[in-house]
């Protein structure tokens, strides 16, 4: 045990820090993504471990065929938004249950990511492109990200609070009512999911870029990072702003759960924890997070209960 303290190097676990705040602050973006379905469309939406990947490989073979790396991640998003569009399709208009869409949509994109690319992966060398953001230059992409994540927010903040974001804010909450209101419940879903998996496929951009490669499975558990940054980050949100936390600040949460989140994950390989028990620590943390809210309530209650039962 001793031996196993002491070749813990803390100079280590500190010079990855800027590697994994870089990481999560991209991975934060994605899960600005998973929270328009998971908690604004209230859809459990698996189309994201496909369309993460898709952003990957766009940009990645329109970079090395020329495209300006912008430009590239701009088509990435655009694809982000079909397939989201095609989950969306079957889902409202084949009346698919959301659950199995996202599946058929997640396995049909492993076969198109894969065409796209022609291999199972593709190299993106800094070397050679003027990447926006890389593993070698963790400052600049630590920035860069920074700077994407925070308009993306003001986006989505502004955009919810429009006509069209409180309506589709309205389906998410109760569907009956907003077609009870007039609102088109279905070009709502088929919106919010295209805008998810947009930005789910924007960060696999960048994520490609980072990590200097596209990878037919880079998008494998992306949905649990996901929920894991969304859950992170308002258990932490809460906690800290209570009833202030406003939607904006929900957003910035996200990203901030993001970053904590690739913080545990680099405190576990710190740690020597095996590398092949990653997935099985991610679902123990997101297992914990998402207890933590009914456990609280649920506590709550139970004191109540008992302060009016004494006071009877």
């Amino acid at each position: 045990m001793t031996a196993y303290f002491a070749s813990l190097s803390v100079p280590t676990l500190i010079g990855a820090l800027p590697g994994n705040i870089a990481q999560g602050v991209i991975w934060g973006i994605m899960a600005l993504g998973v929270y328009l379905t998971f908690r604004v469309l209230n859809f459990a939406d698996l189309t994201v471990d496909g369309s993460f990947a898709t952003g990957g490989a766009v940009t990645v073979m329109l970079v090395i065929n020329g495209w300006s790396v912008p430009t590239a991640l701009l088509v990435a998003f655009a694809a982000g938004l079909v397939a989201g569009f095609v989950t969306g399709f079957l889902h409202t208009v084949l009346g698919i249950p959301d659950i199995l869409a996202g599946i058929l949509s997640q396995i049909a994109l492993y076969s198109i990511n894969l065409n796209i690319m022609g291999m199972a992966n593709q190299a993106l060398s800094v070397d050679k492109y003027n990447l926006l953001v890389s593993l070698r230059e963790v400052q600049k992409s630590i920035l860069v990200s920074v700077i994407f994540a925070f308009v993306i927010i003001c986006i989505l903040y502004w955009y919810f609070g429009t006509e069209q974001g409180c309506a589709l804010r309205a389906t998410g909450c109760n569907p009956n009512m907003a077609k009870a209101q007039g609102i088109n419940v279905d070009f709502m879903k088929i919106l919010a999911l295209a805008l998810s998996n947009g930005l789910v496929a924007l960060a696999g951009g960048l994520i490609a870029q980072y990590q200097g490669f596209a990878d037919i499975n880079m998008g494998r558990g992306a949905i649990v990072i996901g929920l894991a940054a969304v859950i992170i980050g308002e258990v932490l949100g809460e906690a800290l702003l209570a009833k202030h936390l406003n939607f904006m600040g929900r957003l910035i949460f996200v990203v901030i759960g993001g970053i904590i989140y690739y913080i545990v994950v680099g405190i576990v390989l710190w740690l020597k924890m095996p590398t092949n028990d990653l997935k099985l620590f991610t679902a123990i943390i997101v297992a914990i997070f998402l207890a933590v809210p009914y456990l609280r309530a649920k506590s709550r209650n139970s004191f109540a209960k008992a302060a009016k039962k004494g006071a009877e």
